[in-house]
């Protein structure tokens, strides 16, 4: 490459990198070379020098649906504008799995970004935040950087609105026992009601697992209980879009017979039919922010141990509406 611009090596390293003045005749040599000799540079040797890959690693409990792909889409704008890219891998089943991946990723990464919201892995992301630049999405955060969604503080303004348009028997679809996130939204759920001075009967939550399938699966739930509620709480967009399928198949309009709440404003939630009533996260911003702070972290190097909580937004569509008005022979009346 240098002899083909008749430069030196540092002269060709200056123009690739970046890294010093170098006049525009002599860039355009080298620029030229490089594009007859079809020149890419070599990134592990790159990296032996820099001791940088340039290249951040994500991890999330999927890469499925339209969450994490909005969420990935915020991190890879933000990376690419650093001139860094996004390496992405999944962890589906818990502690031992997230090792195994991290183990993976170690060495091939100059920072990482962690979503992992089951409750038995912080002690493992802690242990490898102590040497790699990491940031945690929605996780036990101990003394690592995260950033987390106000999944309580969402799931109370939905409730909240379900009880003021004069709902009184509302259902929750929950999410996974053992993730953060769920857990959250169900509390909410639950306090909302006491707030209320409502009942949260077991047999008015169903146990879903974020998927739409599990949100299809719960239109049978729904149709086997004695006495219907007048509301849904989903703990996420993705259940409500499972649901909503259900309760069509199964003959119940939605809102007139039963009104739907989801979670998270996923793209597809404004074109439902009917749209949905939903709580916004900011998505890909929320993967811009986690991006933004694993590269402010990798030029410090000094864990700041913030931990930031992203505010959410109730957004009200029609698939929410006060209850029908039912006489007193209605199965479905009733505290």
């Amino acid at each position: 490459m240098a002899r083909a611009a008749g430069v030196s090596v540092t002269t060709v390293s200056r123009v690739l990198n970046a890294t010093g003045p170098v006049a525009e005749e002599t860039r355009g040599r080298v620029t030229a070379a490089v594009e007859l000799l079809d020149y890419v540079p070599h990134g592990g040797a790159r990296s032996l020098i820099t001791r940088r890959t340039e290249t951040i690693g994500v991890l999330l409990p999927d890469l499925y649906g339209e969450f994490f792909s909005e969420l990935i889409r915020g991190m890879d704008q933000t990376a690419r504008l650093q001139r860094f890219h996004v390496l992405v891998s999944s962890a589906h089943s818990g502690r031992a799995e997230v090792e195994e991946v991290l183990r993976a990723l170690r060495g091939r990464v100059d920072g990482l970004i962690v979503m992992s919201p089951d409750v038995d892995v912080a002690p493992a992301l802690a242990r490898y935040g102590e040497t790699l630049p990491m940031v945690l999405l929605d996780a036990e955060a101990g003394r690592l950087d995260a950033i987390t969604i106000d999944n309580y503080g969402g799931a109370c303004s939905m409730m909240r609105h379900l009880v003021g348009l004069g709902h009184r028997r509302i259902a929750l679809l929950a999410g996974p026992a053992r993730n953060l996130d769920a857990r959250e939204r169900a509390r909410g759920w639950r306090d909302s009601l006491g707030e209320a001075g409502l009942p949260a009967p077991p047999e008015l939550c169903f146990a879903g697992d974020f998927a739409e399938a599990s949100g299809h699966e719960a239109g049978a739930w729904l149709a086997a209980l004695a006495r219907r509620p007048t509301a849904v709480f989903t703990a996420n967009d993705s259940m409500a879009v499972g649901l909503l399928s259900a309760l069509r198949e199964i003959g119940l309009r939605v809102p007139e017979d039963v009104a739907l709440g989801g979670f998270d404003d996923i793209p597809i939630a404004r074109y439902l039919s009917p749209p949905l009533t939903t709580v916004r996260v900011p998505i890909a911003e929320l993967g811009s922010r986690a991006m933004q702070r694993v590269l402010s972290l990798l030029e410090s190097r000094e864990p700041a141990h913030r931990h930031e909580v992203v505010p959410t937004q109730l957004v009200v569509r029609a698939s929410c509406g006060a209850p029908a008005a039912r006489t007193s022979t209605d199965p479905t009346i009733g505290g």
